[in-house]
């Protein structure tokens, strides 16, 4: 098959789509007639591209005979720099606006601001730190291999619910990210769904119920707060969405792996 024939593989054009929006990866140029919005179901896929980068990177630091910690330090580090923050803008941008606006308006305005306050510095270390110890404690009892996997599951699984929210909860502007994005199918949001709970269960099949009603339970509970404090959601409420599965998954993992 030619270059230009796999990138017209409807499969291949959607996780590309994906990748180019949810990574910092080079990738080929993809085809123009592939919709966004219909391509959602292979975020899961885009996931588990980076849990692949992070896992290596701390396997590698493993491998390479240095403490969990350290390992725990560049997995997260390669993630953060695969995805280029993405998700951490949006989440700090949440807890500013929540957390310093009064009205509306005002926590709309507050969430685009390019600067960063008082919530979103407090939001970004605390988010962090609980992932670094949560990863440094799998990496301490589960080695490189063990590492690997449990990070493919979390950055799989915590991006999942993405389309799922985004097809429930309504839009809190009439621009943007999430007001682009139209109406998302069902089939969609349950195809993400279902690949993030086949991503979980490498980890066990209690783990990945476990995991699936811990993300319902951050779905449901972030739903309600966004519609109470802005109206709907946000790209940067999805942001936080992924950064708060992935923090209730992490921890989750080393509960019960270690």
């Amino acid at each position: 098959m030619s270059g230009g024939r796999f990138l017209d593989n409807p499969f291949v054009a959607d996780i590309l789509l994906c990748l180019g929006f949810f990574t910092r990866l080079p990738l080929p140029d993809l085809p123009r007639h592939r919709s966004f919005t219909h391509a959602l179901w292979a975020v899961p896929v885009a996931g588990l591209v980076v849990g692949v980068v992070a896992g290596v990177a701390g396997g590698l630091a493993l491998w390479l005979s240095l403490p969990s910690g350290a390992a725990a330090v560049l997995a997260l580090a390669a993630g953060i720099l695969v995805t280029g923050a993405l998700h951490e803008d949006g989440a700090a941008d949440v807890a500013d606006g929540f957390g310093g606006g009064r009205t509306r308006g005002d926590k709309l305005t507050i969430m685009r601001d390019s600067r960063i306050g008082s919530y979103g510095t407090l939001a970004l270390l605390l988010s962090a730190l609980a992932r670094w110890s949560a990863i440094a404690a799998i990496a301490a009892a589960e080695g490189g291999w063990g590492l690997l996997v449990a990070l493919i599951a979390v950055h799989a699984g915590s991006r999942a619910v993405l389309p799922a929210f985004a097809s429930i909860v309504l839009p809190a502007r009439t621009d943007g990210l999430s007001a682009g994005l139209g109406i998302i199918d069902r089939n969609v949001a349950l195809g993400a769904l279902g690949l993030g709970f086949l991503a979980l269960l490498p980890l066990g099949l209690g783990f990945a119920v476990l995991s699936a009603l811990l993300l319902a339970a951050v779905f449901f509970g972030l739903a309600m707060l966004a519609r109470h404090q802005i109206g709907g959601q946000t790209g940067d409420v999805l942001g936080a969405l992924q950064q708060s599965c992935e923090i209730v998954l992490l921890l989750a993992a080393a509960a019960i792996l270690t």
